[in-house]
């Protein structure tokens, strides 16, 4: 998978940036383009920094949690496989 250029957190000082001055220019001086800080915008909208470190905390966590669910079922699809079976 291919690592970001940029965290989180300056992706959000990128946007804020972007809010005061024109984006074109911001896109320039910061070597992106103006598509990349449209597409940031929309995931972050009006998120700050500290929002962003809770948001990428809370996916960690969903997907944690999501994992051990998946686990669980398959322990208990094998469980049934296994009390069908006539020894």
């Amino acid at each position: 998978m291919k690592k970001a250029r940029y965290t989180e957190d300056q992706m959000v000082k990128i946007l804020r940036e972007a809010d005061q001055s024109p984006v074109s220019q911001v896109a320039k001086k910061h070597g992106v383009s103006e598509a990349t800080i449209y597409a940031w915008r929309k995931r972050y909208g009006d998120l700050e920094v500290n929002d962003v470190r809770r948001l990428k905390q809370l996916e960690q966590e969903n997907a944690r949690l999501k994992k051990l669910v998946a686990e669980r079922d398959l322990e208990i699809e094998v469980m049934k496989e296994v009390s069908r079976k006539k020894w």
